[in-house]
């Protein structure tokens, strides 16, 4: 039971700190700035549904797909690792992709899908960490991480329906700050992956 509430715990802080919706809460006023409630609200729940059944595919066909492309799980957890960390690097150096720096996008419901749902909400680094959580995982543990990323997913919708209010109140500078400090966990959490690749890779730990 302990393991399993430390493993639950592991996955929300993973999935929380990739997806990062404080951060991701800036993208969406951007993109969306102008628009009525209406559409905002519209655009808020396509790209939060379409995102949870793109990961949840993933959570649940991930071995196949290691299977059909002869992927092993040392060289998975290597390769995802050094791309999450990445991702975390770059959030600390407070860089942007360019799809996040989008200011003159038309406004049409068109983007609850890109760029919205992929890559911001559903990208690379969501996907991997995901399908690394369930690499080895019992079917008691699968349920757990889809459950997880579908309240990540509640919280991320919910944080968008505020996000006005809250940009306003909390202040650009302080989500910065936040969304350094997932930058950081990102890394530490993307360079763990890499240990635990070369680990099972000299067959160092039994797994």
């Amino acid at each position: 039971m302990d393991n399993l509430i430390t493993f639950a715990i592991t996955v929300f802080t993973g999935f929380f700190a990739i997806t990062n919706p404080i951060s991701n809460m800036t993208v969406f006023v951007s993109l969306t700035q102008g628009a009525h409630k209406q559409t905002k609200d519209a655009i808020n729940k396509k790209a939060n549904i379409i995102a949870f059944i793109i990961v949840v595919v993933f959570i649940l066909l991930g071995k196949y797909i290691f299977e059909l492309f002869n992927i092993s799980i040392p060289a998975f957890k290597i390769t995802g690792g050094i791309l999450i960390f990445f991702i975390g690097f770059e959030m600390l150096q407070s860089k942007q992709s360019n799809v996040k720096s989008l200011n003159d996008v038309h406004i049409e419901e068109d983007i609850a899908v890109s760029p919205l749902a992929i890559p911001i909400l559903a990208g690379p680094g969501t996907i991997v960490t995901a399908m690394n959580f369930v690499s080895n995982a019992a079917p008691l543990q699968m349920f757990l991480v889809i459950v997880i990323f579908g309240s990540m997913s509640l919280i991320t919708y919910f944080t968008f329906k505020l996000s006005d209010h809250i940009v306003k109140f909390v202040g650009y500078n302080v989500i910065s700050v936040i969304g350094k400090i997932m930058g950081l966990i990102i890394a530490i959490i993307g360079t763990g992956m890499i240990i635990q690749g070369i680990k099972i890779s000299f067959d160092l730990i039994s797994n």
